[in-house]
């Protein structure tokens, strides 16, 4: 695997694969994803609720909490889901800010090592100068 896929600055990413047959499957196979996704966080973290939304032009908000927003990016059959420390207006302009964030850093560094086994069959051995991401399959 060579490709590098987008996630937000500072989230906490799991990589895996979206296996597409033809075209003519990609947005039914993707819409799968994102449900399954949705469904596994959920159960796992009760606080996500869906949400609908995007942190730039390639990284797709699925759910959020108080905290943090629940995500998907893909690049060709690559797929990051990650799970990052919310940034927009309303997070932010809360009477509570100042105490928001070293909550969210907190709460993010709680789920991490869990998050990263329930999402995650790749790691990210790194990046070539030209960008390139490689990747590794994780052991069964």
């Amino acid at each position: 695997m060579g490709r590098s896929v987008s996630y937000p600055s500072g989230a906490i990413v799991a990589f895996t694969v979206l296996e597409v047959e033809s075209d003519d499957d990609w947005e039914f196979e993707y819409e799968w994803l994102r449900d399954d996704l949705c469904e596994r966080a959920a159960k796992a973290f009760p606080s996500l609720i869906p949400y609908d939304g995007w942190r730039g032009r390639e990284d797709r908000i699925l759910m959020r909490n108080a905290y943090a927003d629940f995500g998907v990016s893909f690049y060709g059959g690559l797929v990051a889901v990650w799970i990052a420390e919310r940034e927009d207006g309303a997070y932010w302009d809360a009477d509570w800010r100042t105490a928001r964030s070293p909550r969210a850093k907190r709460w993010l560094s709680q789920i991490a090592s869990r998050f990263d086994a329930m999402f995650g069959d790749y790691d990210c051995l790194g990046h070539m100068s030209n960008g390139e991401g490689v990747y590794t399959k994780r052991a069964a």
